[in-house]
């Protein structure tokens, strides 16, 4: 994981995992509640129908997650500043940067998914 804080210069560019935005939240306040890495930025489009998670660049090359999915940077795209304007046009930040962690660690975001995924399948299956 990228170790260097926001705004440190220079920044590399972050990937982006793309989520729906129920499974998106639980992940994040699973994230919240760990003892571990903490979250990082996370952005949502304006219809609130997704969630996107900034994970270190090259996740992308591995990310395999079920119903998620994972757009690589390949050296252009999201460069983040403390208290940057919303990365796309039609988005905005729940977490923005110098808010959160520099980026949220793959490893915990795909355990926090799958946590996720399992508890909206029970509360689901329950109605």
């Amino acid at each position: 994981m990228d170790t260097r804080r926001i705004g440190d210069p220079p920044r590399d560019v972050c990937d982006v995992v793309t989520v729906p935005a129920r499974q998106g939240l639980e992940a994040v306040d699973i994230i919240r509640r760990g003892a571990g890495e903490g979250v990082g930025p996370v952005i949502h489009d304006d219809g609130c129908d997704t969630l996107g998670f900034l994970v270190p660049p090259g996740t992308a090359a591995a990310w395999d997650v079920p119903g998620s999915t994972c757009t690589g940077a390949d050296g252009r795209g999201l460069h983040l500043d403390p208290a940057p304007e919303p990365p796309v046009d039609g988005s905005d930040w729940l977490l923005p940067p110098g808010e959160a962690d520099p980026a949220t660690d793959p490893v915990v975001l795909r355990a926090a998914l799958g946590e996720a995924a399992r508890l909206i399948e029970a509360a689901d299956s329950c109605r």
